[in-house]
Parts: structure tokens; C-alpha cells; sequence
């Protein structure tokens, strides 16, 4: 079993920051990726951004250089620093993460990220 907890949502303006940080516990293997997914009314989930055991990364392309994904392994904790935020980043944001080996999923709660003046 393996459960994730988000915390950091919110409301900001245009051009603001949040951070959002996910914590993992349970039977968590080495290979893994953690990341974000988002949501918005209407529109399929998307990725955001994962990084993996060892630290690669993969960015969607409308967050490239606006949002970066970190994490802190001994901790199982995976972080999502967003700046310059815009308004159509608004939507549910999902911790994800996936075990390589079994391809298996496990999500969070979800946390709402609201960008609007």
C-alpha cells in the first residue's frame, strides 16, 4: 500500500508562485518516478512534471522554465516550485507516483491551484 499526501494549493495572482510538495509512505520500491498531473474543468489530466529515482526530469512544454520539479528521495517527497504563474494553469493538481518495474500508478488526493486577479 502505498498513500500520498499533498499539501500547497491555493489561490494566486497572476505572476505569483506556489509551491506544492507531496509526501509518500508505504512500500515504495528504488525504481520510481514521481511527479504532477493537473486537471482542468473540462480537459483531460495532463502531465506536468516528474522526475525520476536517480533525478531525470521531463517538463510539459507550456511549463518549461516556469515550474520546477525536485525531490528529496530519503524523505519520499517530491516538490513542484511554480512561478509565473498564469491563469490557464488554474486546475486540480495530482501527485503521482509509478513504480517501474510493475508500471504500477498511485495518486493523491489532488490539490487545487487557482491563478486569478
Amino acid at each position: 500500500q502505498v498513500q500520498l499526501v499533498e499539501s500547497g494549493g491555493g489561490l494566486v495572482q497572476p505572476g505569483g508562485s506556489l509551491r506544492l510538495s507531496c509526501a509518500a509512505s508505504g512500500s515504495i520500491f528504488s525504481f520510481n518516478v514521481m511527479g504532477w498531473y493537473r486537471q482542468a474543468p473540462g480537459k483531460q489530466r495532463e502531465l506536468v512534471a516528474a522526475v525520476s529515482n536517480v533525478g531525470s526530469t521531463n517538463y510539459a512544454d507550456s511549463v518549461k522554465g516556469r515550474f520546477t520539479i525536485s525531490r528529496d528521495s530519503a524523505k519520499n517527497t517530491v516538490y513542484l516550485q511554480m512561478n509565473s504563474l498564469k491563469p490557464e494553469d488554474t486546475a486540480v493538481y495530482y501527485c503521482h507516483l509509478r513504480m517501474v518495474v510493475s508500471n504500477t500508478y498511485y495518486w493523491g488526493q489532488g490539490t487545487q491551484v487557482t491563478v486569478s486577479s
